[in-house]
């Protein structure tokens, strides 16, 4: 791709999680700052929440069992369209026109380990989202598949986020952890004064994909709002203990997950272990619940904390949590209880003056300005990439 001198940009980033729930558009204002390190403004949130249809659909994509190439091409197309058309209102609510959009596109399927294919390991990551559609009805260039890059240097294709919170929350005196609670969990580890090659991120398990997938079976709702349920349950302590001896939780970044690991499959023996110790539904979600608490502290201690003591062992460590599950305030009390007694403050971004459902759109705003000049977007210390590399494809409009 050829260089460009950076500039200043309105970005729209547009992100839509393993959740598959909708898509956030995040309108930014992108511009280049001291020390190379880019400055991000967000100027407008906009939530598109999927039609029942579009998100069935969605999910069914992801088990290759339950659906079709036809199917897939439709899907491909069609989300292009969502995706436009979510820009095209966020756009009018912030009253500008981008110049560039940034895509995520809906993972439909990501392998980060490899597994023999045809005669030879294979690893692989998909995202769906058609770029030319959205850049035919906006008129503007598109920065899609994001992720492809890293893998193909040998990295994890994720989490991507980290690049952002280095250049938004990195600080000077307190070391930070940056948690999204999206459909999947992930942390990035900022110690004061930390460099980018001291940067620490990655998948800790399941968010909200497990607490959700629970409530839709036992419950028919979409999620647990306020953790209300939740908070009428109570934790099932057997069954998350044995649940943390499992294979990934131990297993040292880099590392990610996604509905590969925490679908349905799991789901469902996830709730035969919780009904075997139980029959109150509340318990199911008490525990799911817990389960996204306790993987995270879990992972404090195990490989946050160490780097932390590394490189910034006087500092002072709060953890600014992100994402749906910020509105959950059964696991954000059950966050507190389990970091508070390791000295961490946990606070909601929304502290920070972000919208917790704008963080991941803004990254992928911010990772769209960097493509566009040409510039790394990934941390080779959080995905395991041989080297930093340019992400994603640009289609012109």
């Amino acid at each position: 791709m050829i260089a460009r001198k950076p500039k200043a940009m309105i970005v729209a980033g547009v992100m839509s999680g393993t959740s598959a729930d909708g898509v956030d558009v995040a309108i930014c204002h992108v511009s280049p700052g001291a020390e190379r390190v880019p400055r991000v403004k967000v100027l407008e949130h906009y939530a598109m929440v999927y039609p029942a249809k579009l998100r069935a659909t969605v999910l069914a994509a992801m088990d290759a069992k339950n659906t079709s190439t036809a199917e897939l091409a439709r899907l491909n197309w069609r989300l292009g369209e969502v995706y436009a058309e979510a820009v095209s209102t966020a756009a009018r609510k912030a009253a500008v026109k981008p110049q560039l959009i940034a895509c995520h596109g809906q993972t439909i399927y990501h392998q980060a380990s490899a597994t023999k294919y045809l005669g030879a390991p294979v690893r692989c990551t998909w995202q769906s989202g058609e770029a030319a559609v959205i850049a035919e009805r906006m008129r503007v260039p598109v920065v899609s598949d994001f992720r492809a890059a890293d893998m193909a240097a040998g990295g994890q294709a994720a989490p991507l986020v980290p690049m952002f919170d280095f250049c938004v929350f990195r600080d000077a005196r307190r070391s930070r952890v940056l948690l999204n609670l999206g459909g999947i969990a992930n942390v990035t580890v900022l110690p004061a004064e930390c460099r980018a090659n001291d940067v620490v991120a990655f998948d800790t398990g399941p968010a909200n994909m497990v607490i959700d997938a629970c409530m839709e079976r036992l419950f028919g709702r979409g999620f647990d709002r306020n953790g209300e349920i939740a908070a009428r349950g109570r934790e099932l302590e057997s069954v998350v203990t044995k649940l943390l001896r499992t294979r990934y939780f131990p297993t040292p970044p880099p590392k990610s997950c996604g509905r590969e690991e925490y679908g349905d499959v799991f789901v469902n023996q996830f709730i035969a272990a919780c009904e075997r110790k139980s029959n109150q539904r509340e318990d199911v979600i008490a525990t799911a619940t817990a389960l996204t608490a306790r993987t995270i502290a879990d992972a404090y201690v195990r490989f946050c904390k160490p780097q932390l003591e590394r490189l910034a062992p006087t500092s002072k460590v709060e953890l600014i949590a992100a994402g749906g599950g910020v509105r959950n305030a059964s696991l954000m009390r059950m966050l507190d209880e389990s970091l508070r007694p390791l000295r961490v403050r946990v606070r909601s971004i929304e502290e920070t003056g972000l919208n917790p459902g704008a963080k991941e759109a803004a990254a992928f705003a911010l990772l769209g300005w960097l493509t566009w000049h040409g510039l790394p977007g990934n941390l080779p210390s959080a995905t395991g990439a041989k080297r930093p590399v340019v992400l994603g494809k640009v289609t012109l409009a």
